[in-house]
């Protein structure tokens, strides 16, 4: 590939990388190429196409070669770049973390509809909170709010302190090593959840990004892909504050037997919330 790449103008290794892409049955070939592009050359995607005539150094060549590779090997391009955006902040990602996805997004757009007052003071928690993407995305909207994010993985916790610092929330987020919310004690006025929901059995019905590349430890949740609900929605209702929210995102078709979980801990259903797509995505509990 390389040899393909070297000596080439910009424009012809594009439709090169595009062409192999394609041939490999990445989804928008031609987007991503560009990406990978700009990356390989350290400039704005946007410029890659302003410039086609330009020759590419044998540097500039291997290092596209090198990332179009990684990526016809099926290794999601948000890991190869090392970001992903989501609520419109850029969050480093790599693969100690589940990348995040726009379907999370409902969880953050319920709690702040939810909100009252954006400007008062909160204690936040999220549990398995990955790259932060939840919890920094909330605190980014509510100034005064404080937040603790709790994530099993110690790689996964240095993945969400730097995207704390990167955004200038290092000062309002802590992070803690812990299997959910055992280790925490107080009240939190809002939690967020975004546990792993997939059955065991759904693995060979993933995207090879998916299931070669993102941690199975932040996917499956057992047989039916509830383990993880009856583990963390009992200690919900020793962490919500009395007039506390809680957000949990769930899988298609699990907004019944989650609820049910809910109920059997005590818990109120407020709503549901729905992603894009129409799908239950996000259960809104409180306590009685």
């Amino acid at each position: 590939m390389i040899d393909l790449l070297a000596q080439a103008t910009l424009d012809a290794a594009l439709a090169e990388a595009t062409r192999l892409l394609s041939a490999a049955g990445v989804d928008g070939a031609r987007l991503e190429a560009r990406l990978l592009a700009g990356h390989a050359l350290g400039i704005d995607a946007d410029a890659v196409i302003g410039r086609p005539g330009r020759r590419l150094a044998p540097e500039e060549a291997a290092r596209l070669a090198g990332v179009v590779r990684r990526r016809i090997d099926r290794e999601p391009i948000a890991y190869i770049l090392g970001e992903r955006e989501f609520w419109s902040l850029p969050f480093g990602v790599n693969d100690a973390v589940l990348i995040p996805r726009p379907d999370s997004e409902t969880l953050v757009g319920a709690a702040l509809d939810l909100t009252r007052d954006r400007q008062a003071p909160m204690r936040i928690l999220d549990l398995g909170t990955g790259s932060g993407c939840l919890l920094l995305s909330v605190l980014s909207e509510l100034p005064n709010a404080r937040g603790v994010g709790v994530d099993i993985s110690a790689r996964a916790l240095t993945v969400a302190r730097d995207n704390a610092r990167r955004l200038g929330l290092g000062g309002r987020a802590g992070f803690v090593q812990g299997d959910w919310a055992g280790a925490l004690t107080g009240e939190f006025d809002l939690i967020l959840a975004n546990p792993p929901y997939l059955a065991e059995t759904e693995l060979h019905a993933l995207a090879p990004e998916i299931s070669r590349f993102e941690p199975p430890v932040a996917l499956f949740a057992g047989a039916d892909g509830l383990a993880c609900y009856r583990v963390l929605i009992p200690a919900l209702t020793r962490l919500l504050a009395k007039a506390g929210t809680a957000f949990l995102e769930i899988g298609a078709g699990q907004a019944a037997p989650v609820a049910g979980l809910a109920r059997n801990a005590g818990l109120n259903l407020s709503m549901a919330r729905k992603d894009l797509a129409g799908i239950d995505r996000c259960l809104v509990l409180r306590r009685p």
